[in-house]
């Protein structure tokens, strides 16, 4: 049985011609010629049955056969933020196991402790294609370019999401800061537990969940984003590395979703 061979196309039903880099790997790694069977993706919840009409060195012309539009797997939306690794390969690693476990959007973060300012996201979105590829995904994980810590509060700000922050402090320390800036019927309210991630989700409900550098968040950070409506969670008992935590946030997240 011949293998089926996944292609990203983004409005494939509007074109006839494989992107530029989809054509080469057609053509000089699989050999593709006029006749064979393929499929199209689209990342926007759609696959096509195609099927290739002409190529050349360069192009690879296809017509669609059917197409098949997909059901989600998951109905929230699931969002996480995370500070790039000082060692790009294992933050690279990790946004291609989140893809192919399932996640809707990631974003990243420039924090006080950071140890990576800049991040290529072209680079980062071609790996996003090809783990949606491999994973049989229909729609396509949206990337966001790296902001400021801040600027990502701001710009969440009152979305219909449910927030978590998972960080290493003890809690008791963070509600202190905390009740330094509060009223005293908001210190009465005051939380001075963290949950674990797993136990804090809601079954069904939009979540994003903020993961920090390898040196951790600041206190400062882990204040704003706290008195900004995010939930303070743990992640068990190890103390994680910072792709290895971002990606069980998001397999918690999926289980949940």
């Amino acid at each position: 049985m011949k293998e089926t061979r996944y292609f990203y196309v983004p409005e494939a039903n509007e074109n006839s011609e494989l992107p530029d880099e989809e054509a080469q790997h057609a053509l000089k790694v699989l050999r593709l010629s006029a006749g064979d069977d393929i499929v199209l993706i689209d990342g926007c919840g759609h696959f096509y049955d195609a099927e290739v009409t002409a190529t050349d060195k360069r192009h690879c012309h296809y017509s669609i056969k059917k197409v098949l539009p997909q059901e989600r797997l998951w109905t929230p939306h699931l969002h996480i933020a995370v500070a790039p690794t000082k060692n790009i390969d294992r933050i690279e690693w990790f946004v291609e196991k989140a893809v192919e476990i399932g996640v809707d959007e990631i974003s990243f973060l420039n924090c006080q402790f950071s140890e990576r300012r800049n991040i290529r996201t072209d680079r980062i979105e071609k790996i996003v294609v090809s783990a949606m590829k491999q994973s049989r995904k229909a729609w396509k994980t949206q990337v966001n370019e790296m902001a400021d810590f801040q600027s990502f509060l701001t710009r969440l700000g009152s979305a219909p999401v449910d927030k978590y922050i998972c960080h290493c402090y003890d809690e008791n320390d963070i509600v202190n800061a905390i009740l330094q800036q509060q009223t005293p019927q908001e210190k009465d309210a005051s939380n001075t537990e963290k949950e674990l991630l797993r136990d804090a989700l809601v079954n069904g409900n939009n979540a994003v969940v903020l993961v920090g550098p390898e040196g951790d968040f600041s206190v400062e950070e882990v204040v704003r984003a706290e008195m900004s409506g995010f939930l303070p969670v743990s992640l068990g008992d190890s103390r994680l590395r910072t792709e290895t935590a971002a990606l069980v946030a998001v397999h918690l997240m999926r289980l949940f979703a």
